[in-house]
């Protein structure tokens, strides 16, 4: 992973992990439960955004490393490797 993308995804999932344990408080203090579900989704989508930044990088740096290598088996590898984990993330 390059340092940049790094740097920003610890950054965010510092800020995550606040969020979540301020969901735990909420839980502990009986929060309203549309108010939980609200963060519950933020928490969620902020993850998404995490997720999104760590494949625009591994496609960036390293798939785009085994297309230029020319090495057949490494492409095919890195693309199988994408297509796995795309498939995991639609369910």
């Amino acid at each position: 992973m390059q340092h940049d993308t790094r740097t920003a995804c610890l950054k965010r999932l510092s800020r995550i992990e606040g969020q979540v344990r301020g969901l735990s408080r909420m839980v502990e203090d009986n929060r309203y439960c549309i108010d939980i579900v609200t963060q519950v989704a933020a928490v969620r989508a902020a993850l998404k955004k995490v997720e999104e930044e760590v494949l625009r990088d591994h496609v960036a740096h390293c798939v785009e490393h085994a297309i230029s290598s020319g090495d057949a088996d490494q492409q095919r590898a890195k693309v199988s490797e994408l297509i796995a984990v795309l498939g995991k993330l639609k369910g």
